[in-house]
């Protein structure tokens, strides 16, 4: 599974030019679950994001986490975070997850990250607009296994 998180000011993803998903402070994730991937990887990278600390305390300190901020979460399916390029100039997809068993990973990890924050999703397996003010730059990626 591969998560890329930008922390954000504010971020968007609309859908044939309707927004279906919006939020203010917190992260934009691009959420990929890869053949391997399993319900206990989900649950580990939930608390893992939930939990990680990349936001400025009072002192100017990267010190605090998405929950102590108070953040919200834009989650958006991307399976394309599984594009091998190693051969030629067409990346291959062949380590992303069959469509239903990553549509179902993809519900469950959003199910688990809104039980402590909110949440707002994109549509899996729509072609989505994402609009993103990216605070920092600040951008990090994590994996399972």
């Amino acid at each position: 599974m591969k998560l890329l998180v930008q922390r954000a000011e504010r971020a968007s993803v609309s859908v044939d030019g309707a927004v279906v998903g919006k939020i203010g402070r917190g992260y934009l994730v691009l959420f990929g679950a890869g053949e391997p991937d399993t319900e206990e990887d989900c649950e580990r990278l939930s608390r893992k994001l939930l939990n990680l600390r990349i936001f400025s305390d009072e002192n100017g300190k990267i010190n605090l986490s998405l929950k102590d901020v108070g953040g919200e979460l834009l989650i958006i399916s991307q399976f394309t975070l599984y594009a091998d390029c190693r051969h030629g100039n067409r990346p291959n997809f062949i380590g992303a997850k069959e469509p239903r068993g990553a549509e179902r990973l993809y519900e469950y990890f959003c199910e688990l990250c809104a039980r402590e924050v909110h949440v707002e999703k994109g549509v899996f397996g729509a072609h989505m607009r994402v609009e993103l003010c990216n605070d920092g730059p600040f951008t990090v990626m994590l994996e399972s296994g």
